[in-house]
């Protein structure tokens, strides 16, 4: 009786698109399996932060820059809670894997550093567009939405999502507990969100606090989606996308270079 010939190796390509695919699926159903908490919990805060400046702020009367203020709020608070929620998700998948000791089965399979971060960070930016697709509609149902330059929403939302998948990226690699990574939450990504002009025009800001802004990329993200919206800028708009693409370029080569280093994930 012949033997069966044992199993022969698989030969990965350039690109192990089975094995990028899988870890990206397993990044998105992390999220969609608990979607309550992920998706709808972060629509109801914006919601909650929505109803405070229209309500409490007397915000219906305002105007901005000619744009009603309720108009101009808008695209500031979804670009929040996708910036909140893409960090969130490649952060606390990364820091949960080193933590639980299991990072190593993410690192043992055929799959180069490139193809490492792009899962992750796609899955975080999944779940960031998610989020602010939700909320927009959710915003769109009290406020109505224009969108006038749709372009400028598209590329600002993936950026922004990227950008803040790979922050939470590169945070979660550098953290070795929960209180690291939320340190970097506290010090780094809250205040350079609510210094960008999430709820205000920056040009109402002192002149030293609007250096500061013009110099935080948040403020580029949230004005370039603005100006999708509602046709309003603060800023220099071929700037903002040169700013959003250098510091995503930028970020890529860090996330790149801490996985093909093995910083802080092999002994």
């Amino acid at each position: 009786m012949a033997h069966p010939l044992p199993p022969m190796p698989r030969t990965v390509g350039a690109v192990n698109w089975v094995g990028l695919w899988t870890l990206y699926a397993r990044e998105v159903w992390r999220f969609v399996k608990v979607h309550q908490q992920t998706i709808w919990a972060p629509v109801v805060t914006t919601l909650l932060f929505y109803a405070v400046f229209a309500l409490a702020l007397g915000a219906e009367s305002r105007v901005v820059g000619g744009v009603p203020y309720m108009q101009f709020l808008a695209p500031g608070l979804i670009m929040m809670a996708m910036a909140q929620n893409a960090f969130a998700n490649t952060s606390s998948s990364v820091v949960i894997s080193k933590v639980q000791g299991n990072i190593v089965d993410i690192l043992m399979p055929p799959l180069s550093p490139l193809e490492l971060a792009t899962a992750f960070v796609m899955g975080g930016v999944t779940r960031g567009l998610a989020v602010g697709i939700v909320t927009a509609l959710a915003i769109w149902t009290v406020v109505p939405i224009r969108m006038p330059h749709p372009e400028f929403v598209v590329f600002h939302a993936v950026m922004a999502s990227m950008l803040l998948s790979l922050l939470g990226f590169i945070g979660g690699v550098w953290s070795e507990k929960f209180d690291h990574i939320a340190a970097v939450t506290n010090f780094v990504v809250t205040p350079l969100s609510f210094l960008s002009g999430t709820f205000y025009s920056v040009q109402n800001l002192p002149e030293v606090f609007w250096w500061v802004a013009h110099f935080d990329p948040f403020f580029y993200m949230i004005d370039g989606l603005r100006y999708g919206f509602t046709g309003h800028s603060d800023g220099t708009l071929g700037l903002g996308i040169l700013v959003m693409l250098g510091t995503n370029g930028f970020l890529w080569w860090v996330a790149y270079r801490m996985l093909k280093t093995g910083y802080k994930l092999k002994a």
